[in-house]
């Protein structure tokens, strides 16, 4: 049962990814139509862009990171806290 929620909970985690590829389409969306309206601040508004585009990507990069977590780093613990009792008591 503990193996088939953390399948589902690093599936979760994937789906931000869909998440940030909509947010990096709102972004540059945003800019096309603020150069169209605007071209004379074309320069600045793609500075912005850029910045927007770095943030949205660095939250997605934290969704296959927590899916790792999530998938690898749990499943050792249970054996791994035994040991850990173990060499510390002496």
């Amino acid at each position: 049962m503990l193996e088939g929620a953390k399948s589902m909970g690093a599936g979760a985690a994937t789906i931000a990814s869909a998440g940030a590829a909509v947010g990096i389409g709102n972004v540059f969306s945003s800019l096309i139509h603020s150069v169209a309206r605007n071209p004379s601040l074309a320069k600045q508004s793609f500075g912005y862009a850029i910045l927007g585009f770095a943030l949205t990507e660095a939250i997605a990069s934290f969704a296959p990171m927590m899916a790792s977590l999530i998938s690898f780093v749990f499943r050792s613990q249970k054996g791994a806290s035994k040991s850990y009792l173990r060499s510390s008591i002496f």
